[in-house]
């Protein structure tokens, strides 16, 4: 007779296995619509050949879909050139989805135009944004859902920008990190108009080099050949990846990614978020043959730096340089100026004395944008008093014109002192960014 005790023993795990979860675990960012446990053990392991086949049944089901139209919610937006919002695609959002999971599976489905509108880039510039309607932005979303994986898996560490789970912010701590352990020479690198200029032959053979279902590749490339539409005019585009386009994040970033490897390769420290990049090096040399790689490599991709914007860096001199929003110079980092800039033009904007709305509703408005404003540039050297000071004096003069003093503004300090502002609730950014330094030193 056996031992109960015996029979009662579980069933050996074998050596290696992995536990049920994990993989799901490891790859939490993916959409569970499209990624299963066996697919994500695929990507992990690797598919035979290097290359995914029938990715389109994915890309077309309503549950892929129907994810992806949460994500163009969530993320807002406006109308493109058919003027359907995303609350007029929502109202009839079942119709809608079975219509363009049919049209993608019997391949009718065709992107439309993309509506081009210009936003500030400064207080001079403007830069030009694509805005796909809804439901090529719902298409594009379910490509970007089933392939991102796909591509991410094997992109270097060395990029930050537009990935899951990364961020300017692993970015900029990595760039701290090199400088903290000697990397004092820098190279300083800009490409010029990145977006609009990737060449798409090569970009799409970068595409096909992992997927081998030819609707997903067919889809891909009408992505990147819709016509663009501003306002009587519409032309089609030879290069580039459409900015505002879903997509496009991704395909800049596969088309970076080869650079990202033949550095690290060549033992150089790269540090790229999109298009930004900067090269740590230990000696002015090693910097100079890092510059001289990149230049050879952009040169082979159709790309150019930008001649006046990419330069070397000695961090033991003054200048320094500038990245993802910050100014870098010796051992410290601060909001560079145009940072500053578009912070003030922001509050301009926001504190005009023909304002009409009341104090409390202005400074509620104000402080949205002073929290986020401090909440990416808490870690700066240095203090904001300059910056508090000058957002009390222009709620000042706001103040003087509703109350009907024309002259005398150096009494606005006795009529309205700091501590007026501090009992209205005005966010003070030298205090919390005092507090937020205060608390990291604990």
């Amino acid at each position: 007779m056996t031992d109960a005790s015996q029979t009662s023993q579980p069933t050996p795990v074998p050596h290696g296995a992995t536990p049920v979860g994990a993989v799901r675990a490891r790859w939490a960012w993916t959409a569970p619509e499209v990624w299963t446990e066996r697919m994500l053990t695929a990507l992990e392991q690797g598919v035979r050949g290097g290359r995914w086949y029938t990715l389109m049944d994915k890309v077309d089901a309503l549950p892929t879909l129907r994810a992806a139209f949460a994500r163009v919610k969530a993320n807002r937006g406006a109308a493109g050139v058919d003027h359907v919002t995303v609350a007029m695609f929502e109202a009839r959002l079942d119709a809608n989805l079975t219509a363009l999971a049919a049209a993608l599976r019997d391949g009718t489905y065709r992107p439309q135009g993309i509506r081009r509108h210009w936003i500030p880039k400064g207080p001079r510039e403007r830069r030009p944004l694509g805005m796909p309607t809804v439901r090529d932005r719902v298409v594009q979303t379910a490509v970007r859902l089933v392939l991102e994986p796909i591509f991410d898996v094997t992109f270097a560490p060395s990029s930050s920008g537009f990935r899951p789970g990364r961020g300017a912010k692993d970015a900029l701590a990595h760039v701290d990190q090199l400088l903290r352990a000697g990397y004092g020479y820098v190279v300083d690198a800009d490409l010029r108009a990145y977006f609009d200029t990737i060449p798409q032959a090569p970009l799409q053979a970068l595409v096909a080099s992992k997927i081998s279902d030819g609707r997903v590749l067919t889809l891909v490339n009408a992505f990147l050949q819709q016509p663009i539409f501003e306002g009587l005019t519409q032309w089609r585009v030879e290069a580039g990846t459409p900015q505002g386009a879903v997509i496009s994040p991704l395909l800049a970033n596969l088309y970076l990614d080869p650079l990202d490897h033949a550095m690290a390769e060549a033992g150089f420290e790269m540090v790229r978020y999109a298009d930004d990049f900067v090269i740590l090096c230990r000696s002015a040399e090693d910097a100079a043959r890092a510059l001289d790689r990149v230049r050879r490599w952009t040169q082979t991709a159709g790309l150019q730096l930008h001649p006046e914007k990419t330069h070397l860096v000695d961090m033991q001199q003054p200048g320094g340089f500038d990245f993802l929003g910050y100014h870098f110079e010796r051992s410290r980092r601060w909001p560079r100026q145009k940072s500053l800039q578009k912070l003030k033009d922001t509050v301009r904007r926001k504190t005009r004395r023909t304002n009409g709305r009341s104090l409390s509703f202005v400074i509620a408005d104000v402080n949205r944008t002073l929290t986020g404003w401090l909440q990416y540039f808490k870690d700066s050297h240095g203090s904001f008093d300059g910056l508090d000071a000058w957002i009390r004096t222009r709620l000042r003069s706001l103040l003087r014109n509703r109350a009907g003093f024309n002259r005398a503004p150096q009494k606005d300090y006795q009529r309205w002192p700091n501590r007026f502002f501090t009992a209205q609730g005005l966010f003070s950014l030298a205090h919390a960014h005092a507090a937020a330094r205060q608390s990291c030193v604990r």
